[in-house]
């Protein structure tokens, strides 16, 4: 319907439109050139993608055998000395013990270990001081407390400061050095005397 100035009105026309709109169909009217693909592919990719692309893929951990781990257990717990008794023990050959040790894996994954358990016996090792302090004995006593107040920064110095005074000079001091105008005849100093 026509507004009387000569223009729609604004209701029919929405409607219209969106009669319209909904079936349309759209396409691109210039098609797609080769040099338009080169100049896409001239601009370089991002760095970050750079970056991805430079990362090594991530490393896989190396398996370590069930006989192996039983080993380093039995070493680092205590219950063998010596790398024969634990090898022994696992059911392992000495070589192969010794072999398997020598892998960086395996080595870190002792070292793991041990700092495992040396971490577990930090603490009793602290209740045990602390618990020292309470003896009879008081030379123990001294000690556990000189060892709890180290830890806790108060200490005594370690070694005594002795202050030497190596600069002791004697009462009289007598300057035999010739005056500066002065000259030394050396030859009367350095004879040669022959021997017989």
């Amino acid at each position: 319907m026509q507004h009387p100035a000569g223009r729609t009105s604004e209701g029919k026309l929405r409607s219209l439109c969106d009669s319209r709109i909904r079936h349309v169909s759209v396409r691109c009217a210039v098609p797609a050139e080769a040099p338009m693909v080169a100049a896409m592919m001239e601009k370089p990719p991002a760095r970050r993608a750079l970056d991805v692309a430079a990362e090594p893929p991530p490393i896989a951990p190396k398996c370590i055998s069930a006989k192996v781990r039983a080993a380093i257990g039995f070493m680092v717990n205590g219950d063998c000395k010596k790398i024969c008794e634990a090898a022994e023990k696992a059911g392992l050959a000495r070589e192969g013990l010794s072999r398997a040790l020598s892998t960086p894996h395996v080595a870190e994954h002792l070292r793991l270990q041990t700092v495992r358990r040396l971490g577990i016996a930090a603490a009793r090792a602290g209740h045990t001081k602390v618990e020292l302090l309470d003896s009879d004995s008081e030379i123990v006593r001294d000690r556990a407390s000189s060892f709890v107040l180290g830890l806790a920064g108060i200490q005594p110095a370690s070694t005594p400061s002795v202050s030497l005074n190596v600069e002791i000079r004697a009462g009289y001091i007598i300057d035999i050095s010739p005056e500066p105008s002065e000259t030394i005849d050396l030859s009367a100093v350095w004879t040669i005397i022959p021997r017989d």
